[in-house]
């Protein structure tokens, strides 16, 4: 076994001084943390200590199976692998959990209905449930030709037009601009007595790709239009980005991730010159108003779950919260019929559709959902492909490991070793993966890096094999063929492996 990569790791590690003055002048723009306040000297140099990136090869980590720390689920493999609770969570808030989960698969109905505290659907959305859209917590898919596209959905937006715009997007006010009639996302469903606003269309075209030892791998191009607008056409800059609902797993131990720890990472002017660049989607916090690292979405425009929560309240079922308090959801100005459907805002429930108790109950059930241990970790294939995935550079953008803060609001999520294997930066990722949407700091061909732990139990738990933000990837083979951009020398080095070495590598990932 080669060594001289597993040196290049160790080198690599020379530069934390280098990466931490990115991240103090970073944080220092923006008003974040440079570095951690939630720990000692010591406790400090533990951390530097335990995330290091491994060299070893020969064994399984300390700790690697149990990938989410104490909170790691250990229980059989099952198409339920996603919906279990954080083995740590104290008896007394399991309630809360179990609460959470039955308001996450709430069936909402429109207004007006004898079920008051359940009305208030659309006028339009996507999806009548959280579930709908996280089938067993899981990872959405296409369509393929079915009559549903539940969860997956078009967003909609266009870029700044003017000066005050721009400002508007630097200073994180806004992330992007909706299209004037239909809003910030293409709504596939309507209450009765209002039509909805159109449907997505896809076609696929299949292209070849031929790897070094010679086997010839399809990939399929996708193509993205709006059919049947049911309000006239969309404005010519829109953009359309098609999006997958993502797993539900380890949401609360990302959000406990310190800034300072992931803004270490990111270096937006690759200052280094390893290619890589990583920069930091900042956003303001729903509910605070303050600046925030973004880490949450496609696009990490999100700051915590409880963001991401109320945003799909909001736009994919028409619910409003306190955090996004609109009752007509998505509905635009153009759209007046929309706008004079009734709402479900009961005064005596509150002035929301769903008050705070219930976005507070989502939000904590979406927080604890445990990430399911490793299997066979210490596996030689599941080893040799380990050493290939680090050695292939993956580990620049798909960071292994983090330790959670010790003064976070949960006990359970606290001082946690886990291992996301992401950094959770936004990285341009090519032409071939590229939507022309920008969001907030990203631009049209940046996403976030997508954590990875639990990617192995995906047909288990959602019953496919899709990845990728629009699931166009039919296995983990064709979404790495896919990595373009700063994650092109990564592809190639997947593309140049043997066969043996090529399969190791998707064991590796299998076992996450």
């Amino acid at each position: 076994m080669s060594h001289a990569p597993a040196r290049r790791l160790i080198a690599s590690a020379a530069l934390c001084a280098t990466l931490a003055g990115f991240s103090a002048a970073i944080a220092a723009g923006f008003d974040l943390p440079a570095q951690r306040t939630d720990l000692s000297e010591t406790d400090l140099k533990r951390v530097a200590d335990v995330t290091r990136p491994t060299t070893d090869f020969s064994k399984a980590e300390q700790y690697e199976a149990m990938q989410a720390g104490a909170t790691t689920s250990i229980d059989p493999v099952t198409e339920d692998s996603f919906s279990h609770i954080s083995a740590n969570i104290p008896f007394e808030e399991e309630q809360n959990f179990k609460l959470g989960n039955a308001l996450f698969r709430k069936l909402w109905v429109s207004a007006p209905s004898s079920t008051q505290a359940s009305d208030g659907l659309g006028p339009l959305f996507n999806a009548r449930s959280c579930m709908s859209c996280h089938v067993n917590d899981g990872r959405g898919k296409p369509p393929e030709g079915g009559p549903s596209a539940t969860s997956m959905l078009l967003r909609l937006s266009r870029a700044a037009r003017t000066p005050a715009e721009e400002k508007a997007i630097v200073q994180s006010d806004v992330v992007n601009f909706p299209d004037p009639v239909y809003g910030h996302q293409l709504q596939d469903l309507a209450v009765p007595g209002l039509a909805a606003e159109g449907k997505m269309a896809i076609s696929y075209q299949e292209e070849p790709v031929t790897l070094s030892d010679g086997e010839i791998v399809s990939l399929r191009r996708p193509s993205y239009a709006v059919v049947n607008p049911a309000y006239g056409p969309l404005d010519p800059a829109t953009t359309i980005s098609p999006r997958v609902a993502s797993a539900m797993i380890g949401l609360g131990l990302i959000e406990a991730i310190p800034e300072a720890d992931i803004l270490t990472h990111a270096d937006p002017d690759d200052a280094d010159g390893d290619g890589i660049s990583g920069k930091a989607a900042i956003v303001r916090d729903h509910r605070s108003g303050k600046i925030a690292l973004g880490r949450f979405g496609w696009k990490a425009q999100n700051a915590t779950v409880r963001d991401q929560s109320a945003d799909a309240f909001a736009n994919d079922i028409g619910i409003s919260t306190p955090d996004q308090p609109n009752a007509q959801g998505d509905c635009t100005k153009a759209e007046e019929k929309c706008l004079a459907m009734p709402t479900g805002v009961q005064k005596r429930l509150g002035k929301e559709e769903a008050p705070g108790s219930i976005l507070d109950l989502v939000t904590f059930y979406s927080e604890n959902l445990a990430v399911p241990a490793r299997r066979k970790a210490s596996f030689p294939e599941t080893l040799q492909g380990k050493r290939i995935f680090y050695e292939s550079g993956c580990i620049s953008c798909h960071v292994p490991k983090f330790v959670t803060r010790r003064d976070t609001p949960e006990k359970a999520q606290s001082f946690q070793l886990i291992w996301p294997y992401s950094d959770f930066l936004l990285h341009d990722m090519g032409d071939g993966l590229a939507d022309g949407q920008q969001v907030g700091l990203a631009s049209g061909r940046e996403w976030r890096t997508p954590p990875l732990w639990g990617i192995g139990l995906t047909r288990t738990v959602s019953g496919h094999s899709f990845f990728l933000h629009d699931g166009r990837a039919r296995s983990l083979t064709e979404a790495i063929l896919w990595h373009g951009g700063e994650a092109e020398k990564a592809r190639n080095a997947f593309s140049s492996l043997s066969k043996d070495d090529r399969v190791a590598l998707i064991t590796f990932l299998e076992s996450l």
